[in-house]
């Protein structure tokens, strides 16, 4: 079940941002993969080790680092951040031995952040096409 919400909630929460134009500010994806970064972090402080808190800490601090560079560089850069996030919810437990994830978390999240990422890469790739067809377009004195 946590994959089927996991992948629909991403199909919504995707739609919902390019429809309202969130999608448009050059930071929202990057926050996007900051605040899902900061999770376990959270889960973290539910399990109350400070090892645990610091692992988790120095694993957030890398989806921070690329999220920002995301910002500053290339939107791919945030977007491969978030997808690469999802990749980690898999391997998680492998990493961190932490009593407050729940358990559905890793496939809920995995499934989240692969899904949001590819549907925002394809819509990234979408829009890229269509406004070099509508500089075609102008270029050869077509109508836009």
């Amino acid at each position: 079940m946590e994959y089927i919400v996991g992948f629909t909630l991403a199909l919504f929460f995707c739609a919902a941002a390019a429809g309202l134009g969130l999608d448009r500010e050059r930071a929202f994806y990057p926050a996007v993969t900051m605040a899902v970064a900061s999770y376990y972090i959270a889960f973290a402080v539910v399990d109350g080790r400070g090892g645990v808190m610091l692992a988790e800490a120095a694993i957030a601090a890398i989806f921070v680092v690329a999220a920002v560079t995301g910002y500053q560089r290339s939107q791919w850069i945030a977007i491969g951040a978030l997808g690469a996030h999802g990749v980690m919810d898999v391997f998680h437990h492998h990493l961190v031995h932490s009593n407050g994830v729940p358990s559905v978390w890793p496939g809920f999240c995995a499934t989240f952040d692969v899904t949001a990422a590819v549907s925002v890469g394809l819509a990234m790739i979408a829009r890229a096409r269509g406004a070099t067809t509508a500089l075609q377009m102008q270029c050869d004195g077509d109508p836009v």
